[in-house]
Protein backbone atom coordinates (compact mmCIF):
# COMPACT_ATOMS: atom_id res chain seq x y z
CA UNK A 1 0.00 0.00 0.00
CA UNK A 2 1.48 3.54 -0.65
CA UNK A 3 1.74 6.29 1.62
CA UNK A 4 -1.23 7.85 0.79
CA UNK A 5 -3.16 4.87 1.03
CA UNK A 6 -1.99 4.31 5.01
CA UNK A 7 -2.64 8.03 5.79
CA UNK A 8 -4.31 10.73 3.30
CA UNK A 9 -1.86 13.50 4.99
CA UNK A 10 1.21 11.87 4.82
CA UNK A 11 3.72 13.24 2.84
CA UNK A 12 5.10 11.70 0.05
CA UNK A 13 8.43 12.64 -1.61
CA UNK A 14 8.07 14.11 -5.30
CA UNK A 15 10.56 12.56 -7.73
CA UNK A 16 13.79 14.37 -7.68
CA UNK A 17 12.61 16.89 -5.01
CA UNK A 18 14.67 16.25 -1.94
CA UNK A 19 13.32 18.38 0.59
CA UNK A 20 10.13 16.41 0.17
CA UNK A 21 12.22 13.32 1.54
CA UNK A 22 14.03 14.98 4.29
CA UNK A 23 12.60 15.51 7.95
CA UNK A 24 10.69 18.57 8.64
CA UNK A 25 12.39 19.36 11.80
CA UNK A 26 16.16 19.22 9.69
CA UNK A 27 14.11 21.95 7.52
CA UNK A 28 13.35 24.26 10.22
CA UNK A 29 16.61 23.79 12.34
CA UNK A 30 18.69 24.04 9.33
CA UNK A 31 18.01 27.90 8.47
CA UNK A 32 17.18 29.12 11.89
CA UNK A 33 20.81 30.19 13.25
CA UNK A 34 21.27 32.10 9.83
CA UNK A 35 17.48 33.54 10.36
CA UNK A 36 18.40 34.92 13.79
CA UNK A 37 21.33 36.32 12.00
CA UNK A 38 19.67 37.91 9.78
CA UNK A 39 18.31 40.06 12.42
CA UNK A 40 21.21 41.86 13.31
CA UNK A 41 23.28 42.09 10.02
CA UNK A 42 22.65 45.83 8.38
CA UNK A 43 24.08 45.21 4.92
CA UNK A 44 22.96 44.39 1.53
CA UNK A 45 25.39 41.87 0.33
CA UNK A 46 24.96 39.33 3.25
CA UNK A 47 20.47 38.86 3.18
CA UNK A 48 21.08 39.05 -0.40
CA UNK A 49 23.49 35.67 -0.70
CA UNK A 50 20.69 33.89 1.66
CA UNK A 51 18.12 35.10 -0.40
CA UNK A 52 20.48 33.31 -3.11
CA UNK A 53 20.87 30.09 -1.11
CA UNK A 54 17.24 29.82 -0.53
CA UNK A 55 16.20 30.14 -4.32
CA UNK A 56 18.28 27.77 -5.16
CA UNK A 57 17.09 25.13 -2.78
CA UNK A 58 13.31 26.00 -3.44
CA UNK A 59 14.38 25.67 -6.97
CA UNK A 60 16.06 22.48 -6.63
CA UNK A 61 14.16 20.82 -3.66
CA UNK A 62 10.64 21.81 -3.95
CA UNK A 63 7.81 21.12 -6.68
CA UNK A 64 7.86 24.18 -9.02
CA UNK A 65 4.37 25.16 -9.64
CA UNK A 66 2.89 28.66 -10.87
CA UNK A 67 2.01 29.58 -7.61
CA UNK A 68 5.95 29.03 -5.87
CA UNK A 69 7.10 30.88 -9.11
CA UNK A 70 4.78 34.08 -8.63
CA UNK A 71 5.81 33.98 -4.97
CA UNK A 72 9.90 33.79 -5.89
CA UNK A 73 10.14 36.10 -9.14
CA UNK A 74 7.11 38.80 -8.31
CA UNK A 75 6.01 39.18 -4.69
CA UNK A 76 9.22 38.39 -2.48
CA UNK A 77 10.68 40.85 -4.26
CA UNK A 78 8.16 43.59 -5.09
CA UNK A 79 7.79 43.31 -1.48
CA UNK A 80 11.67 43.77 -0.34
CA UNK A 81 11.35 47.01 -2.99
CA UNK A 82 8.38 48.58 -1.06
CA UNK A 83 9.81 47.76 2.22
CA UNK A 84 13.07 49.22 1.26
CA UNK A 85 11.84 52.89 -0.20
CA UNK A 86 9.43 52.75 2.66
CA UNK A 87 12.49 52.28 5.38
CA UNK A 88 14.44 54.90 2.96
CA UNK A 89 11.41 57.37 3.32
CA UNK A 90 11.43 56.68 6.95
CA UNK A 91 15.54 57.41 7.91
CA UNK A 92 16.78 59.97 9.76
CA UNK A 93 18.61 61.88 7.57
CA UNK A 94 20.82 63.03 10.09
CA UNK A 95 22.24 59.48 10.90
CA UNK A 96 23.08 58.45 7.01
CA UNK A 97 25.45 58.83 4.49
CA UNK A 98 24.77 62.09 2.91
CA UNK A 99 27.30 62.81 0.19
CA UNK A 100 25.02 61.22 -2.32
CA UNK A 101 21.62 62.79 -3.22
CA UNK A 102 19.30 60.34 -5.37
CA UNK A 103 16.00 62.88 -5.39
CA UNK A 104 15.56 65.99 -4.50
CA UNK A 105 12.02 67.52 -3.74
CA UNK A 106 11.89 71.45 -2.57
CA UNK A 107 13.86 70.94 0.77
CA UNK A 108 13.70 67.04 1.24
CA UNK A 109 15.97 65.08 -0.48
CA UNK A 110 16.73 61.64 -0.36
CA UNK A 111 20.05 60.31 0.40
CA UNK A 112 22.13 57.29 -1.12
CA UNK A 113 23.09 56.44 2.31
CA UNK A 114 19.09 56.18 3.42
CA UNK A 115 18.12 54.13 0.16
CA UNK A 116 20.90 51.95 1.02
CA UNK A 117 19.77 51.20 4.53
CA UNK A 118 16.26 50.80 3.45
CA UNK A 119 17.02 48.67 0.83
CA UNK A 120 18.99 46.68 3.28
CA UNK A 121 16.26 46.27 5.49
CA UNK A 122 14.10 45.16 2.68
CA UNK A 123 16.14 42.65 1.39
CA UNK A 124 16.83 41.48 4.82
CA UNK A 125 13.19 40.27 5.55
CA UNK A 126 12.84 38.80 2.32
CA UNK A 127 15.66 36.40 3.17
CA UNK A 128 14.27 35.77 6.57
CA UNK A 129 10.91 34.77 4.55
CA UNK A 130 12.67 32.70 1.80
CA UNK A 131 14.58 30.76 4.09
CA UNK A 132 11.40 30.11 6.63
CA UNK A 133 9.56 29.05 2.89
CA UNK A 134 12.27 25.83 2.46
CA UNK A 135 9.87 24.06 5.70
CA UNK A 136 7.05 26.09 4.66
CA UNK A 137 7.01 24.97 1.23
CA UNK A 138 7.87 21.57 1.58
CA UNK A 139 6.46 20.28 4.85
CA UNK A 140 2.74 19.54 6.01
CA UNK A 141 1.10 20.55 9.42
CA UNK A 142 0.63 16.58 10.25
CA UNK A 143 4.16 15.45 9.38
CA UNK A 144 5.70 18.75 11.74
CA UNK A 145 3.06 17.56 14.33
CA UNK A 146 4.44 13.90 14.18
CA UNK A 147 8.26 14.93 14.21
CA UNK A 148 7.71 17.05 17.11
CA UNK A 149 6.41 14.47 19.23
CA UNK A 150 8.41 12.08 18.02
CA UNK A 151 11.87 13.50 18.13
CA UNK A 152 11.21 16.80 20.42
CA UNK A 153 9.36 14.47 22.96
CA UNK A 154 6.38 17.55 22.72
CA UNK A 155 3.74 15.64 24.27
CA UNK A 156 1.11 14.47 21.93
CA UNK A 157 -2.16 16.13 23.88
CA UNK A 158 -0.87 19.21 22.60
CA UNK A 159 0.22 18.90 19.43
CA UNK A 160 -2.70 16.67 17.99
CA UNK A 161 -4.80 18.89 19.99
CA UNK A 162 -3.36 21.94 18.08
CA UNK A 163 -3.20 19.62 14.73
CA UNK A 164 -7.26 19.23 15.11
CA UNK A 165 -7.66 22.57 15.66
CA UNK A 166 -6.02 24.02 12.80
CA UNK A 167 -7.77 22.00 10.53
CA UNK A 168 -10.90 23.61 11.82
CA UNK A 169 -9.95 26.48 9.20
CA UNK A 170 -10.74 24.72 6.21
CA UNK A 171 -13.73 23.32 7.42
CA UNK A 172 -14.67 26.35 8.75
CA UNK A 173 -14.11 27.67 4.85
CA UNK A 174 -15.95 24.52 3.52
CA UNK A 175 -19.25 25.28 5.65
CA UNK A 176 -19.10 28.68 4.63
CA UNK A 177 -19.44 27.71 0.99
CA UNK A 178 -22.46 25.23 1.62
CA UNK A 179 -23.90 28.34 3.51
CA UNK A 180 -23.63 30.51 0.87
CA UNK A 181 -24.42 28.54 -1.80
CA UNK A 182 -27.79 27.80 -0.11
CA UNK A 183 -28.60 31.36 0.80
CA UNK A 184 -28.12 32.12 -3.27
CA UNK A 185 -30.65 29.20 -4.08
CA UNK A 186 -32.85 30.75 -1.36
CA UNK A 187 -33.05 33.96 -2.74
CA UNK A 188 -31.85 35.11 0.69
CA UNK A 189 -30.29 39.18 1.15
CA UNK A 190 -30.30 39.68 -2.10
CA UNK A 191 -29.08 43.08 -3.79
CA UNK A 192 -26.26 45.07 -3.92
CA UNK A 193 -24.19 48.01 -1.57
CA UNK A 194 -22.70 47.62 1.83
CA UNK A 195 -26.25 46.81 3.36
CA UNK A 196 -26.94 44.01 1.38
CA UNK A 197 -23.63 42.88 2.11
CA UNK A 198 -23.84 43.32 5.74
CA UNK A 199 -26.99 41.07 5.81
CA UNK A 200 -25.65 38.12 3.88
CA UNK A 201 -22.44 38.01 6.48
CA UNK A 202 -24.60 38.58 9.25
CA UNK A 203 -27.24 35.65 8.41
CA UNK A 204 -24.28 33.67 7.98
CA UNK A 205 -22.83 33.80 11.80
CA UNK A 206 -25.39 31.51 13.24
CA UNK A 207 -25.19 28.69 10.70
CA UNK A 208 -21.39 28.47 10.43
CA UNK A 209 -21.60 28.91 14.51
CA UNK A 210 -23.85 25.63 14.65
CA UNK A 211 -21.96 23.92 12.04
CA UNK A 212 -18.69 24.74 14.39
CA UNK A 213 -19.98 23.11 17.84
CA UNK A 214 -21.09 19.90 15.82
CA UNK A 215 -17.93 19.47 14.14
CA UNK A 216 -16.31 20.23 17.36
CA UNK A 217 -18.52 17.99 19.19
CA UNK A 218 -17.95 15.07 16.26
CA UNK A 219 -13.73 15.34 17.18
CA UNK A 220 -14.38 15.24 20.87
CA UNK A 221 -16.12 12.28 20.56
CA UNK A 222 -13.96 11.04 18.03
CA UNK A 223 -11.32 11.51 20.55
CA UNK A 224 -12.66 9.85 23.35
CA UNK A 225 -13.60 6.58 21.71
CA UNK A 226 -9.96 6.36 20.78
CA UNK A 227 -9.13 7.14 24.46
CA UNK A 228 -6.61 10.69 23.71
CA UNK A 229 -5.11 11.02 26.57
CA UNK A 230 -6.08 8.42 28.80
CA UNK A 231 -1.94 7.29 28.70
CA UNK A 232 1.24 9.55 28.49
CA UNK A 233 2.21 8.09 25.49
CA UNK A 234 0.78 6.39 21.91
CA UNK A 235 1.46 4.16 19.09
CA UNK A 236 2.57 6.06 16.28
CA UNK A 237 0.55 4.73 13.03
CA UNK A 238 3.07 7.22 10.71
CA UNK A 239 6.61 7.69 11.60
CA UNK A 240 8.80 10.32 10.30
CA UNK A 241 12.16 9.12 11.74
CA UNK A 242 15.33 11.61 11.43
CA UNK A 243 17.47 9.73 9.11
CA UNK A 244 21.02 10.48 8.63
CA UNK A 245 20.62 12.84 5.39
CA UNK A 246 18.37 14.85 7.51
CA UNK A 247 21.73 15.04 9.32
CA UNK A 248 24.09 15.88 6.46
CA UNK A 249 21.55 18.41 4.84
CA UNK A 250 21.66 20.76 8.60
CA UNK A 251 24.97 20.43 8.67
CA UNK A 252 25.95 21.19 5.48
CA UNK A 253 23.40 24.39 5.41
CA UNK A 254 25.38 25.84 8.97
CA UNK A 255 28.38 24.67 7.25
CA UNK A 256 27.52 27.35 4.19
CA UNK A 257 25.96 29.72 6.51
CA UNK A 258 28.74 30.15 8.60
CA UNK A 259 31.22 30.80 5.51
CA UNK A 260 28.68 33.25 4.10
CA UNK A 261 28.90 35.36 7.23
CA UNK A 262 32.53 34.64 7.06
CA UNK A 263 33.28 35.82 3.60
CA UNK A 264 30.64 38.91 3.98
CA UNK A 265 31.47 39.76 7.97
CA UNK A 266 28.64 42.24 8.24
CA UNK A 267 29.81 43.20 11.07
CA UNK A 268 32.11 45.40 10.21
CA UNK A 269 29.50 48.10 9.37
Amino acid sequence: MTALTIDPYATRPAPGRFLFALNPLAKLVAPLPAMLVLVFVRDLATPLAFVALAYLLLLAGARLTGRLALLLVVVIPAAALVLGLGMALWTDASRVDTSVTVVQIGGWSLYGGALLLGMATGVRLAAIVALALIAGLTSSGPDLVRASVQQLRVPYRIGYTALAAFRFVPRFGYELEVIRQAHRVRGSHGGRGPFAALARWWGYIVPLLAGAIRHAERVALAMDARAFGAHPDRTERHLVPWRARDTVFVAAFWLVSAGILIAFFPWTL
